[in-house]
């Protein structure tokens, strides 16, 4: 199965990502819900902001997910980003994994979440009560 891969400014659809991945020979699926919280830092957090550079984003997601496939035999994957303004509550970031067993499914999405945290080119600005600021990745 071909990866689905969303970087969006939309607000994101759990649902759809995880009926994306089912299938009958699926006996594990993960699913790793990244929410905006309401502190970092030990500030008080309004929203955020997301950027990137979409093309080579989705590019590189494509590079972690196929890691994934080759190490965890992941062949069923889903994963969206937000871009743009996110509140309190919402989700960022949404990956989905599918696998015949339920180890396999938890390290791949481990393993795709911390890779795409720290490369992937997505930037975060935490806007605060006291300011704003980009954070690094």
């Amino acid at each position: 199965m071909e990866p689905v891969i969303q970087i969006t400014r939309e607000p994101l659809n759990r649902e759809a990502l995880l009926a994306a991945v089912a299938a009958p020979e699926v006996g594990g699926i993960v699913i790793f819900e990244g929410v905006v919280r309401n502190h970092a830092r030990g500030k008080q957090i309004r929203y955020l902001e997301y950027d990137a550079y979409p093309e080579m984003a989705e590019q590189q997601i494509r590079r972690i997910v196929e890691e994934a496939r080759q190490r965890w035999g992941a062949e069923r994957v889903a994963v969206a980003h937000r871009l743009g303004r996110v509140e309190i509550g919402e989700a960022s970031v949404i990956i989905v994994v599918a696998t015949p067993h339920r180890a396999e499914a938890f390290e791949a999405c481990r393993y795709i979440i911390d890779t795409l945290k720290t490369t992937v080119p997505i930037w975060k600005k935490e806007v605060s009560l006291d300011g704003e600021a980009w954070v690094e990745g």
